[in-house]
């Protein structure tokens, strides 16, 4: 599995960019191949982000060039610079019992 994170310090309305993101780039990504998740978190004072799970490496990099285009597009009114990406291999997995 693999990880992308995208961090945005400098959000007008990390909610709005939420809602946005689950109708639109959230239906682009579902239908990438090896698609596994997608999280949207804000993480206060202006800070969102979000996590995107893929089986492999090459699907999650095809996938974040359409949603950084989505972004572009789409937030434009409330995002403030360039997204900073970490991506990489996910190593452990813990899930809850049951």
């Amino acid at each position: 599995m693999y990880v992308v994170i995208r961090k945005f310090t400098h959000m007008h309305n990390v909610h709005e960019a939420a809602r946005r993101a689950e109708s639109g780039i959230g239906q682009i990504l579902r239908q990438s191949p090896g698609f596994q998740g997608y999280y949207v978190f804000d993480g206060g004072n202006g800070v969102g982000g979000s996590v995107t799970l893929f089986d492999s490496r090459d699907t999650a990099l095809a996938a974040n060039e359409k949603a950084l285009s989505w972004i572009r597009a789409s937030l434009a009114d409330l995002v403030q610079g360039q997204p900073e990406i970490t991506a990489g291999e996910v190593l452990a997995v813990v899930k809850p019992q049951g």
